[in-house]
């Protein structure tokens, strides 16, 4: 009933959210111009009202063109393979200039791959970039089968297949596990396409490693609990009816309720933007919103496989995780380079955890081991912002650049 309840009340809401809308756009254009406080005030709460709402479709990359060298050139988004599951999306440029390939792996977590568009432009003017665009469990009819931890590890490996040996792999936040898991299969079995170098940024190797909040919450219940409270079924009404999800619109909640003040805090700001007219600073604030409540859902099976497996057991660390039956071994890894970054103020993937990655990978020499700990940044700062473009970027290309 979780999802129904969710459902009915989006749609009692969605007649409200566009009067309110309409009242906005009225009052707007009969102030032309002119900001009388009681109207002003009236306008930005029917705006804040009109926006308070999730969406479940893919936001816009809005990535049309990048400078390359010297040269403004058009890019272009092409769908270099498609699954039930995702789409290995290239972002195509107008040039003939080869530049390393990079295969961009985004977390299946409660939100789209858009949530990497700042760290997709930065890599972009200098890689051939392709990126994970995971699609939303609720639109996948039950017909396409299950996704669970090891389809997600398949994915991975088909798409460095797609794009051919040479290629690297930057990972963010919770797929570190699988890119990590992919690079050691396919090096345990000599696989062509194993990438030249792997940059893990910011991903719970080894949750056991300085908890956070959502390590300790992550264990607090058995996982049954985690099945039967947070596990719903897609409504009839969408493509994927029947199909069990963990609904992104859950994880949204458990994301905000860790940071409730400062989100609260935004809006208030937003609200005080929108009634004093301040356009640029209100319109950065909804950018990041429009993003941030754009939702999709997770297969049940690969929520919960994820939960227990990483969060709970920490079977790769402990080294008993399996694929398809395969014992993963990372110590198999030779050729490949290891990068890992952290943020020194990461309250989600704490300091140590995306380091473990070094134990793990022992076969490794040295100089194919790489770590840095940016100070000052929180989770996204890592791999977004100016901290990510001017600090860590840099270093993320000259690992890729050293690999080739």
């Amino acid at each position: 009933m979780l999802y129904q309840a969710y459902q009915a009340h989006s749609d009692i809401m969605m007649p409200v959210r566009s009067l309110a809308s309409m009242a906005a756009t009225t009052l707007g254009a009969y102030m032309n111009g002119v900001r009388p406080a009681a109207l002003s005030n009236l306008t930005a709460a029917y705006e804040l009202i009109s926006r308070a709402g999730l969406t479940h479709t893919r936001p816009p990359y809005g990535i049309d063109t990048v400078t390359v060298g010297n040269e403004e050139v058009a890019v272009t988004e092409e769908a270099a393979d498609v699954t039930p599951f995702g789409t290995l999306l290239h972002f195509k440029k107008a040039t003939t200039q080869e530049q390393p390939r990079v295969l961009l792996i985004a977390p299946l977590s409660g939100h789209f791959a858009t949530l990497l568009r700042a760290t997709v432009r930065t890599l972009l003017a200098e890689h051939d970039v392709y990126i994970t665009d995971w699609h939303n469990a609720r639109d996948v009819p039950l017909e396409a089968g299950r996704f669970g931890f090891d389809d997600y590890v398949s994915h991975v490996i088909r798409f460095l297949e797609k794009i051919g040996p040479g290629a690297h792999m930057v990972a963010v936040c919770q797929p570190c596990v699988a890119a990590l898991v992919a690079a050691s299969v396919m090096a345990q079995g000599n696989h062509p396409a194993q990438p030249r170098s792997m940059t893990l940024m910011a991903g719970p190797i080894d949750t056991r490693v300085n908890p956070t909040k959502v390590n300790e919450l992550a264990k607090a219940k058995p996982i049954d609990w985690f099945e039967q409270n947070l596990i719903a079924r897609v409504p009839f009404r969408h493509g994927g009816a029947g199909r069990r999800v963990y609904p992104g619109f859950v994880q949204l909640t458990a994301f905000m309720s860790m940071n409730i003040d400062r989100h609260i805090k935004a809006h208030q700001e937003l609200y005080q933007n929108i009634a004093k007219g301040e356009t640029a600073k209100a319109a950065q604030t909804k950018a990041f919103y429009d993003e941030y409540f754009a939702v999709l859902d997770l297969t049940a099976e690969f929520y919960l496989e994820t939960v227990q497996m990483v969060f709970q057991e920490h079977l790769l660390p402990l080294g008993e995780l399996t694929y398809e039956g395969q014992k993963v071994e990372p110590a198999a890894i030779k050729r490949t380079m290891l990068f890992t970054v952290e943020g020194e103020k990461d309250d989600i993937c704490a300091v140590g955890q995306t380091l473990a990655a070094h134990d793990l990978c022992a076969s490794l020499r040295p100089y194919r081991k790489k770590h840095h700990m940016q100070a000052g940044v929180g989770h996204y700062g890592v791999f977004s912002g100016r901290t990510w473009q001017n600090q860590i970027y840099p270093m993320v290309k000259n690992v890729i650049l050293q690999s080739e």
